[in-house]
């Protein structure tokens, strides 16, 4: 980081986000704008003669889209990258693509009505960057290759187990898309039952889960309000929606809901872990994994005190150490494992 403190490069082809954006930022105690960029050729010239700790990329642009220039970035000198994107079901999945290949998180912005839009939100931007750069910009190791895409599920011969057995609850935020891929894809089929909250952006979380959905052996899909948790099968929290668990008998369900954001955040891992802490007590598994902040720590803490098995990836395989670190703090943690060692830890909870 410069001496000014955080140094940021925004690359944008809309002249009114880059005059939002570097206003923000600049306006931040901490952050210096080093300067905008309306494409990633422009870009490229500016960071060469001072590069920044952090880029505010956009996905489509002129001569370069946002995913190529962020590849050669990742390639030639690793940074932290911020995707601003479209609420857009086609951003979305774009975005997808940027977090695969190594971009640190997500701002999303409305096809109109950018500048207010910007202006009310524009907090949003100013904890990226900060996460951004606390983080680590390293891609993380994988328990082994992942394909690009996994084998076809088989026809299952009967349908998935639904009980009020097993069930695992995940939480994770900057850095948690490729961290669950991680684990995800390490899953046999017949894996517990798994809910999760991973902070993002309303849209996002969609084409979050299709792109999970296609690298799992299990299925994995956006929940909606009422579905069932089951064998083989992961809900995703809706982006902008609060997730609980709920007993129904000899079942779970989940409960997606409005309501007001909970440690800023909706999706909140406090409100899933808790409910989760009600309702199955030490028939579950908590995981808090790597992200920004101490949404997770109270509600992990819950889930340990009702008899729950806890555990908070490690420092050493984390992007950012906040909230397993918090939750480690509140004595929440039963055991501390690397990345690589929690899908482990998933098919062996019994």
């Amino acid at each position: 980081m410069t001496g000014k403190g955080i140094s940021v490069v925004i690359v944008d082809d809309s002249a009114v986000v880059r005059q939002v954006l570097s206003k923000r930022l600049a306006d931040s105690p901490g952050i210096e704008v080093l300067g905008c960029a309306s494409d990633p050729i422009f870009a490229m010239n500016l960071m060469n003669r001072a590069w920044p700790d952090v880029v505010v990329l956009d996905i489509e642009m002129p001569r370069m889209d946002g995913i190529t220039f962020l590849k050669k970035i990742m390639a030639t000198r690793p940074t932290p990258v911020i995707i601003c994107s479209t609420l857009s079901q086609r951003g979305a999945r774009a975005t997808m693509d940027a977090l695969a290949a190594g971009a640190a998180g997500v701002v999303p912005k409305p096809s109109t009505g950018l500048k207010q839009f910007m202006a009310d939100d524009s907090g949003d931007i100013v904890a990226a960057v900060r996460a951004a750069a606390a983080g680590k910009v390293a891609r993380l190791d994988r328990a082994g290759p992942v394909p690009a895409v996994a084998a076809p599920r088989p026809a299952a011969a009967a349908p998935p187990v639904v009980s009020a057995g097993r069930i695992i609850a995940i939480g994770t935020s900057t850095g948690g898309t490729q961290a669950l891929e991680t684990v995800l894809t390490a899953l046999p089929r017949d894996s517990p039952g798994i809910v999760i909250v991973q902070h993002m952006p309303e849209k996002f979380t969609a084409a979050f889960a299709e792109r999970m959905d296609v690298l799992s052996a299990i299925e994995v899909r956006e929940a909606a309000d009422g579905d069932l948790v089951a064998g083989g099968l992961a809900l995703v929290a809706p982006g902008g929606r609060h997730m609980q668990v709920l007993s129904d008998g000899a079942r779970f369900r989940v409960k997606v809901s409005d309501g007001p954001p909970v440690n800023r955040h909706r999706p909140s891992v406090d409100v899933l872990f808790r409910s989760v802490a009600k309702v199955a007590g030490r028939h579950a598994l908590g995981v808090i994994m790597t992200g920004m902040g101490d949404d997770g720590a109270r509600g992990l803490l819950e889930m340990r005190t009702a008899g729950a098995l806890t555990v908070a990836q490690d420092e050493a395989t984390c992007v950012v150490h906040g909230m397993p670190k918090e939750a480690v703090r509140l004595g929440a943690v039963d055991r501390e494992v690397p990345l690589t060692a929690i899908a482990e830890v998933i098919r062996t909870h019994g």
